[in-house]
């Protein structure tokens, strides 16, 4: 009966182990499921439904949005943090979605990936030049911790940090609102219904 078991427990351990995901395949399988949609015909509007889904999946959106808020994260209530993520995520579907579909058919290619530590690993990329723009250097931070699971934590685009921008546009309102949490979320809000 021992027998059995461990064997059991080595062919679950071999399996999980078989189908972790490297990040750099993560991140190829990941634009070419956006290309896919980005070249369907279909309309705009189905096209970021389908984009916003590929997101929920792919990326940390509540690792970003802990980011994006900086200090000021430690000073909301339960109730604050809530209504924050549900905010930042809406923000963030919306802003992801809408700037992506704007691409007719963008081809990326994963040129290479270092593993940073356990937990993060940078995939490099270029998105292919076309007639109408040039090409465009991508980094992406992948978070790693859960090998089976790896998500988008950051884009690096010609060496500029989307998370970064964002995190420093959040201070921006805050500080000039005295650090009124409720400006950042009317800010949200007003950006998502728009």
């Amino acid at each position: 009966m021992k027998k059995i078991f461990l064997v059991i427990l080595f062919l679950n351990f071999n399996f999980l182990h078989v189908f972790s995901v490297e990040p750099d395949i993560f991140v190829q399988s990941t634009v070419n499921r956006a290309s896919e949609i980005l070249t369907k015909n279909i309309s705009q509007e189905d096209k970021i439904v389908k984009l916003k889904e590929i997101a929920k999946e792919t990326v940390d959106i509540q690792g970003v949005g802990f980011y994006s808020l900086g200090a000021a994260r430690k000073n909301l209530n339960k109730e604050q943090k809530t209504q924050y993520f549900k905010l930042f995520e809406d923000y963030f579907l919306k802003s992801f979605s809408s700037r992506l579909s704007e691409y007719t058919n963008p081809e990326i290619d994963v040129l290479s990936k270092k593993v940073l530590s356990e937990n993060y690993t940078i995939v490099n990329s270029v998105l292919r030049g076309t007639s109408e723009r040039p090409e465009v250097k991508i980094d992406w931070r992948i978070y790693t911790k859960n090998k089976d699971n790896p998500l988008i934590r950051d884009l690096i685009i010609e060496g500029l940090s989307l998370a970064r921008t964002q995190k420093e546009e959040f201070a921006s309102i805050l500080n000039s609102n005295d650090g009124d949490i409720n400006s950042l979320f009317k800010s949200l809000e007003k950006f998502s219904k728009n």
